[in-house]
């Protein structure tokens, strides 16, 4: 969180719109964000698992598909929007101005997948090297008026048709490595048990791991294994929420009636590492595990309301480093290169457009 000196400064400053820089003290727990992250160093580190409805044979005992990904991601934080002011008064009986000051740093996802499977086997998982995601959105650093110790937001924009604000606290950086633990990725509203026949794509991907690694009910597993060996000086953790009070998600018709996606919380650890990047500054990664609610079929278990699936992505990047020019200022400064050429660059369009 900011001094009250620097709240007060942005409060009488206009709003404004700049390249974002690696460093920005107005960040805040969002500083080491901006520029690009990739797997370009750490190919195949992202997974995805999700369950589908899927019309299966006659008489088969479920009617869903999960499909796993293995993928490669860019990550890029480009612009900052700062001095962002939300007008209010206090509650007192002689009211006086109590304005929040946002400052949103805008990011740009894109995922390929590189290979895929799904039990039952369906002809949809696609090919290498597709597309499956795209998302822009913006994440906020929450600098005054904040409820509950809510300091960080994140909005997402997704073309299935869905839109999220996800509200949420930062930890400050800490010493050394992320506690990363077990989560339950077993739909709720059935049986806990993997030999129940309903649950029997569940069953295979455990007994036989998506490409002899990825186990659907282990998933912070891999974020372990990509820790094992690496020396992590300190981390920073972004967690967001889209079930606390005035988050959530909205959807369009089609995806409210077929799976329903209901909420959303994700963990992000910004890890400063023992290693030098070639311009002498620490190495930087990022590690994630997110969680997508989706809802459809009625439970089994007797209560109303439809099966939760938990839709789960994790995946571990570096930051994307060019080296530095003699004499440039750059302490700091965001520098990334287009580690996926095809990726669509609105923020540039957007810019030049002003």
């Amino acid at each position: 969180m900011l001094d009250r000196k620097r709240v007060s400064e942005m409060l009488s400053e206009e709003r404004h719109i700049e390249p974002s820089r690696q460093g920005d003290p107005d960040l805040g727990p969002l500083r080491l964000l901006p520029g690009t992250w990739s797997n370009s160093t750490l190919p195949g580190r992202g997974w995805n698992a999700i369950a589908l409805p899927f019309a299966t044979a006659p008489n088969s005992t479920f009617n869903y598909r999960l499909l796993l990904n293995q993928y490669n991601e860019t990550l890029r934080f480009t612009l900052v929007d700062k001095a962002v002011k939300n007008r209010g008064i206090s509650s007192d009986a002689v009211p006086v101005d109590a304005d929040q000051v946002v400052v949103a740093l805008d990011y740009e996802q894109l995922i390929t997948q590189i290979n895929q499977d799904d039990s039952p086997r369906s002809g949809k998982a696609g090919n290498p090297n597709t597309v499956i995601h795209h998302e822009p959105g913006l994440w906020l650093h929450l600098l005054d008026e904040a409820n509950n110790g809510l300091d960080i937001a994140r909005l997402a924009a997704i073309p299935h048709g869905d839109s999220v604000l996800a509200l949420g606290r930062s930890i400050p950086v800490f010493e050394g490595a992320p506690v990363i633990l077990p989560m339950d990725t077993l739909p709720l509203g059935v049986k806990q048990d993997l030999n129940d026949p309903y649950l029997e794509p569940y069953l295979h991907f455990h007994n036989h791991p998506f490409m002899g690694l990825f186990d659907p009910t282990q998933p912070h597993a891999l974020l372990l294994q990509a820790n094992a060996g690496v020396n992590i000086l300190r981390t920073t953790q972004l967690t967001v929420d889209s079930t606390i009070p005035t988050g959530g998600i909205s959807n369009i018709p089609f995806i409210v009636r077929q799976a329903n996606a209901t909420s959303m919380r994700s963990t992000f650890w910004i890890q400063e590492l023992d290693e030098r990047d070639i311009n002498g500054d620490p190495k930087l990664r990022l590690q994630y595990l997110q969680v997508v609610m989706l809802e459809f079929f009625g439970r089994r278990d007797g209560l109303p309301g439809r099966i939760g699936w938990p839709h789960v992505s994790i995946n571990t990047m570096e930051k994307v480093v060019e080296r530095r020019v003699p004499g440039m200022v750059a302490a700091g400064a965001a520098t990334g290169t287009d580690a996926e050429p095809n990726i669509v660059k609105a923020h540039e369009v957007a810019k030049a457009a002003r």
